[in-house]
């Protein structure tokens, strides 16, 4: 077992708790060490990734954001899986990657593979940026930077005699792993059912760890050819993190092949050390009661959120309205309702004004929560609540609600209710208490508004200095139909681009 090292929390915050796929249960996170090590496993490049690629990197997103508010330093690591990733778990059908050499006209060589997922993991960078994820804090490798580590992996494997060679490949040998199966409790043949019969193997179970290629790969001391999809995620980890991490996350579809690959391969090549201490998974996005599929026609992509002039954000928003082990289905209405109501809150926010209490500290991660001892008693409430409702395996649902009851109580004075929802932005991460810019809100100076636009604000402006807000309230009507939107501050009205 880990020998685990136990951090004091000194922000008396409540015990952070996280549902393990390992163990099926609830648990009190404690870190191997102080850095926790965390993998999440990121797209295969070869398109645009979908709203439900992208629903992982968000709510693992609020993870590390939860973890750093619990004042832990992360590492973080999200592959990117540029080469050999078949449309199957289980080493069946198609390479994704050379499927996008052919829909876009372009010669099968390694060259133009590595400028097709170069191509689309910008994209998805930009995408997950937009989504409130700050790339700059974690580490991205490709795949094909690292087959070096590969082979050398399933050399190891080979010498433990856990490989064997077949005609199309090296394969595992899972009947010599006795464990195999035993993340998401899958032993006794679920996994099996899944798996189509290939004579190569010993047991269907079995998976590539190589795949011969006589015309595109690396040359590698069973011929040439590509790693397998699973080798190529344990072998990164291995590089990156080491041979023990705490935190391993992906889709529930990789449970029953993918990540059980990951576990078995991994702990049979350190001497079946513990490899993960925490296996997380999020649930699926539906769209209109339907699973996502180009063939259906119901794919959406957050460029297509931003053409219908919503704030990338609102998906975010929308996101985090459910739990990230349920299932979600997608709708524009669901949509337009999460746009709209992190609308109001920017603007619940704005119009507390300038002036707020500050909680930060210098703190290793720059972050400080609240404490017991903090001046503001009347957010402690609050804050108390929210942590309470994010230890609970990252209930944002709740943590959302309770943001919406501090935004409408109006015992708590501005500045405490304006450093409390700073502090719940730091987890959220929906950028309410962000820069405009990084909100995607085009503030407008008041010099360069249209002129009807001026007029209806200062008209707006009179009827407020004379207290006729049923008035105001027609004029801030007729203001957003325009396509702005009027903020009242303290400090004046802030006009912002809708």
């Amino acid at each position: 077992m880990f020998s685990l090292f136990k951090k004091k929390n000194p922000h008396s915050l409540p015990a952070l708790q996280l549902h393990n796929t390992l163990s099926g249960k609830t648990e009190v996170f404690e870190p191997i060490n102080g850095v926790v090590k965390m993998y999440n496993c990121g797209p295969t490049p070869y398109d645009e990734q979908h709203i439900g690629n992208l629903f992982g990197q968000v709510v693992f997103n609020v993870l590390r954001r939860s973890l750093e508010a619990w004042n832990y330093k992360v590492k973080q690591v999200t592959n990117i899986t540029d080469f050999g990733h078949l449309q199957s778990d289980a080493d069946e059908g198609d390479d994704k990657m050379t499927l996008g050499l052919k829909r876009e006209g372009l010669a099968m060589s390694m060259e133009n593979m590595r400028k097709l997922a170069e191509k689309y993991t910008d994209i998805f960078l930009h995408d997950i940026e937009d989504l409130g994820v700050n790339t700059k804090r974690v580490i991205y490798p490709r795949a094909s930077d690292y087959v070096g580590d590969m082979i050398a992996l399933i050399k190891t494997l080979e010498e433990k005699s856990y490989a064997y060679k077949a005609r199309d490949g090296v394969y595992f040998d899972t009947a010599k792993f006795p464990g195999y199966g035993k993340l998401g409790g899958i032993s006794g043949g679920t996994t099996e059912a899944r798996i189509a019969a290939n004579a190569e193997k010993k047991n269907p179970a079995d998976f590539a760890l190589w795949k011969f290629n006589d015309s595109l790969g690396w040359d590698s001391p069973w011929g040439k050819g590509f790693p397998g999809w699973h080798i190529e995620c344990t072998a990164m980890i291995f590089a990156l993190l080491g041979k023990q991490i705490d935190i391993h996350t992906g889709g529930i579809e990789h449970i029953p092949v993918h990540h059980n690959n990951e576990l078995a391969q991994a702990e049979a090549a350190s001497g079946k050390k513990p490899f993960v201490r925490y296996w997380l998974h999020n649930a699926h996005i539906t769209i209109e009661g339907k699973k996502i599929s180009k063939s259906l026609g119901n794919t959406v992509y957050l460029h297509n959120i931003v053409d219908r002039g919503l704030n990338p954000r609102s998906l975010r928003y929308w996101f985090l309205t459910g739990h990230y082990r349920t299932p979600m289905n997608f709708t524009w209405d669901a949509l337009e309702g999460a746009n709209t109501a992190l609308s109001r809150l920017t603007r619940a926010y704005l119009e507390l004004g300038e002036k707020s209490v500050s909680l930060h500290s210098s703190s290793p991660s720059g972050r400080r929560p609240f404490q017991e001892t903090d001046s503001f008693a009347s957010g402690s409430d609050f804050l108390s609540d929210f942590y309470a409702a994010i230890a609970n395996d990252l209930d944002t649902p709740k943590a959302l609600a309770r943001v919406w009851e501090l935004v409408k109580d109006d015992s708590i004075s501005p500045a405490a209710k304006k450093a409390s929802l700073v502090e719940a932005d730091k987890i959220l991460g929906l950028g309410f208490s962000e820069s405009a810019a990084s909100r995607h809100i085009a503030v407008v100076e008041q010099s360069s508004l249209p002129e009807e636009i001026q007029a209806l604000v200062n008209q707006r402006e009179d009827a407020r200095q004379k207290k006729d807000f049923a008035k105001a309230d027609e004029l801030r009507s007729a203001i957003e139909k325009a396509g702005f939107e009027a903020i009242d501050t303290p400090e004046g009205p802030t006009i912002i681009k809708k």
